[in-house]
């Protein structure tokens, strides 16, 4: 009997890697290749052209370079603030949708048109609405008799500027948190009201725990996201700096004041205009560690916050 079993045990054994070659041959190629090739370049002095080992000497660097520090500030500003602001902005846009009784088409279009709009034009276009000249925002500002500041020109407002934009574009996740709104049970509610329970009270005790998944999935992406900010920041970088790339001219990212520079743009940087690549494999790691830190913390944080329940 034994002998039998063994082989259709080996059977089912390539019949299971049959099946799951595609996905094996995805995160080898698409995943654990480069991985590995990151972690081997980041002990290599690389430019394309000429590889030198030597050894930790860009990890030393690491320590010494303050425009690292200077980025992953400002990233880690996005992670506590940003994502906050978009996903409590999303559920709020959502909540709003599933109240209405008239309109809910339109609404529910409108809100979502925004995270249509490509990004380079949306922040170009977000640029010069909030422009502290002639922009339309702050005349508007003007006329409640409120001074606008420099938005994307005043180092203390360009972060605060970039999450606007942010929340302008929330479509995408008000769109997920609406088809789970949808989705709670409306006997919940009902029974919740005859028990003499109030609109935050059934929120805190029906929707959230109901929602809590697609909530762990939005907060999860969007930390994500503001891991890898890249192009809103740099576009708006360089309009509100009026940089271009025209020959003779150089562009740092980050203006002004080094405000606007995301680890993912100094990567860039490092990498694709100084052409250090082992360095900048060094800064993609730094990168793949928060992100993988990050996510850890929410799913743990979630977790025990079910378990609380």
């Amino acid at each position: 009997m034994a002998a039998l079993t063994t082989p259709w045990r080996r059977r089912e054994g390539l019949r299971a890697l049959l099946w799951l070659s595609p996905w094996l041959v995805g995160f080898s190629i698409f995943f654990a290749y480069p991985l590995l090739a990151t972690v081997y370049f980041s002990f290599h002095r690389y430019d394309l052209f000429t590889l030198e080992f030597i050894g930790l000497d860009n990890y030393r660097y690491l320590l010494q370079d303050d425009r690292v520090w200077t980025s992953a500030k400002n990233t880690l500003w996005l992670v506590v603030f940003m994502v906050p602001a978009q996903v409590i902005f999303s559920l709020a846009l959502a909540q709003l949708v599933t109240r209405l009784k008239a309109g809910v088409g339109f609404f529910r279009t409108v809100f979502y048109l925004p995270s249509l709009v490509p990004m380079v034009a949306g922040t170009v276009a977000f640029v010069f609405l909030m422009n502290p000249a002639t922009g339309p925002w702050n005349q508007f500002l003007a006329l409640l008799g409120v001074t606008g500041p420099d938005w994307f020109g005043d180092a203390a407002w360009a972060k605060p500027s970039l999450t606007l934009l942010a929340m302008w574009g929330a479509g995408n996740t008000m769109i997920i948190f609406l088809a789970a709104l949808l989705d709670v049970p409306k006997h919940l509610y009902e029974a919740a009201a005859i028990d003499g329970a109030g609109p935050w009270r059934q929120f805190r005790s029906i929707t959230l725990p109901t929602i809590s998944p697609v909530l762990m999935f939005s907060a999860i992406t969007a930390v994500i996201y503001a891991l890898q900010y890249f192009t809103q920041a740099m576009i708006a970088s360089r309009v509100a700096s009026g940089t271009t790339d025209s020959p003779g001219t150089s562009f740092t990212p980050g203006y002004p004041d080094q405000s606007l520079l995301t680890l993912p743009q100094w990567l860039f940087h490092v990498g694709f205009r100084d052409f250090s690549m082992g360095y900048a494999c060094v800064l993609a790691l730094l990168l793949f560690g928060a992100s993988m830190i990050f996510t850890l913390i929410l799913l743990r944080r979630f977790r025990i916050a079910e378990e609380e329940r």
